[in-house]
């Protein structure tokens, strides 16, 4: 109901916890857990009555995944980064998340409805001006996409490879930070255009994921490159036309004695500069006047008119499993400060969601214990392309299955446990009393444990390295696996 028409007596609703993360201060240098606070507030989910004074088109909105993005960083200090007004100390963070629709005043939204956009770090939010806030409508595929492949960090690699590299088939592109959320989708949209794509990363299993699951034709670890310029010549003998820039700083230095005549970059981000004091200049400016290179910084908010076009084409690439996305999903609001500064340290692969509510959207399995075979985490969920975690039964304590791209993959935990998974491509299993990763691929298993852990580490990450390490538990009940950090080489 519009506000000004006429309403009954408004009924008081009953007020409700919610669980939020607060800003505490502006900062300078690395972010710290300690710059977030954890805390319960209240409150009632009815919009208040217009005498009440309501704002007309406010929204009221139960969130269900929550982002971690590296942006965030520039929101934590007095000037916003140019990117949006800073966040203001004592209220909760804010971000991209998915959320359902509550109670609405606004037009286009109705109770009920799935909705991707900016919204707070916490379990309700009431958003009074909902501009920048998309109606979910194709739910073939998991929720999560919606803050990654199909949200901000899909977006953002369309847009910024179609219209500000402007590529052409055959060309020579490199991307850095290639297996965060945003790189690893420039990839593939490359390579689905017949380009020749490189990546860089920060670890050899990155660079493994890069070549084996995304399809770049190459791939190198810059921490084992003494001399970035001679490694980018290895790689590109003829140069580089398109560089998808994700960290700014020396490699992009190097990277501009590599370009083509009238070759492009494209500016994403700076993840390299954002905790410096002192920012890192670039100094081989030459390349820019006699090869006519051009550079070309952009931000996402100015392509959101071409959010419908994006969507239309990364779903067709999904359900066709051309496109593949690979998610770290952290359990819990008061695991969000430490997945935030994990982003700079290098402790994820692809996009990073927050999971809300586990008994909506999770169903099928559930994760292993926190530590040890201490019990285990929600019950399943939706992972990859093709469809939900696995089936099975629990030892003592629980398991983790899935299926991503046609292949099963799984992790057992506990005490005798073990879990198979939900597809009928393969199975996998942790055994003994302790934990394992396993994958398969039709009619046969690889399972195994190393350790008297769980392989999930406590705090809610996959370990200190990230998320489905390849060779099981260790022995101080981490998965091992290091992948890369949404805009981090």
């Amino acid at each position: 109901m519009e506000c000004g028409q006429e309403e009954q007596a408004p009924v008081v609703e009953p007020e409700v916890k919610n669980k939020q993360i607060l800003f505490r201060d502006f900062l300078t240098g690395y972010p710290k857990e300690s710059n977030m606070v954890l805390s319960t507030g209240t409150i009632r989910l009815k919009l208040p009555s217009c005498e009440q004074g309501s704002d007309s088109k406010a929204i009221l909105v139960k969130n269900l995944y929550l982002s971690c993005d590296p942006f965030m960083r520039h929101m934590m200090t007095p000037e916003g980064g140019g990117y949006a007004p800073p966040y203001t100390p004592g209220s909760p963070i804010v971000g991209f998340g998915v959320a359902k629709v509550i109670d609405s005043r606004h037009p286009d939204f109705k109770k009920g409805d799935l909705v991707w956009g900016i919204t707070g770090w916490e379990e309700y939010s009431l958003i009074s001006e909902p501009t920048v806030l998309f109606k979910i409508t194709d739910t073939d595929v998991p929720l999560s996409y919606y803050i990654g492949v199909l949200g901000m960090p899909g977006l953002t690699a369309y847009a910024g490879f179609y219209e500000v590299c402007s590529p052409k088939k055959g060309e020579y592109v490199f991307v850095s930070a290639a297996s965060g959320a945003v790189g690893q989708l420039v990839g593939q949209f490359a390579k689905l255009m017949g380009c020749y794509v490189v990546g860089t990363a920060g670890s050899n299993e990155k660079v493994h994921l890069l070549k084996n699951k995304f399809g770049f034709d190459d791939a190198f670890n810059y921490k084992e490159e003494p001399d970035l310029n001679m490694a980018l010549k290895r790689c590109f003998p003829e140069g580089i036309d398109i560089y998808f820039d994700n960290v700014g700083g020396p490699m992009l230095d190097a990277v501009i004695l590599n370009m083509r005549s009238h070759g492009r970059i494209g500016l994403c981000g700076l993840i390299s500069q954002y905790n410096r004091e002192k920012p890192e200049g670039i100094y081989n400016l030459m390349p820019f006047l006699v090869k006519c290179v051009r550079m070309e910084g952009f931000r996402v908010p100015h392509y959101y008119h071409m959010y419908p076009q994006f969507l239309e084409l990364a779903l067709k690439y999904i359900r066709e499993k051309k496109l593949i996305y690979v998610e770290d999903t952290v359990e819990g609001l008061e695991s969000a400060p430490a997945a935030l500064i994990g982003l700079f340290a290098g402790r994820n692969v692809g996009k990073q969601p927050r999971k809300w509510f586990k008994r909506q959207l999770w169903r099928g399995g559930g994760f292993g214990g926190g530590s040890g075979g201490e019990g285990g985490y929600g019950s399943g969920s939706e992972l990859g392309h093709d469809g939900v975690y696995g089936y099975g039964g629990y030892g003592s304590s629980s398991g983790f299955g899935g299926k991503w791209n046609g292949v099963g993959h799984g992790l057992g935990s506990g005490n005798g446990g073990g879990y198979r998974l939900g597809s009928n491509d393969g199975t996998g299993y942790g055994s003994g009393s302790g934990s394992g990763y396993s994958s398969s691929g039709v009619g046969g298993s690889e399972g195994g444990s190393q350790g008297g852990r769980s392989g999930y580490a406590p705090g809610g990450v996959y370990g200190s390295g990230g998320v489905y390490g390849r060779e099981g538990g260790s022995a101080d009940g981490r998965v091992r696996g290091s992948y890369e950090t949404p805009g981090t080489s």
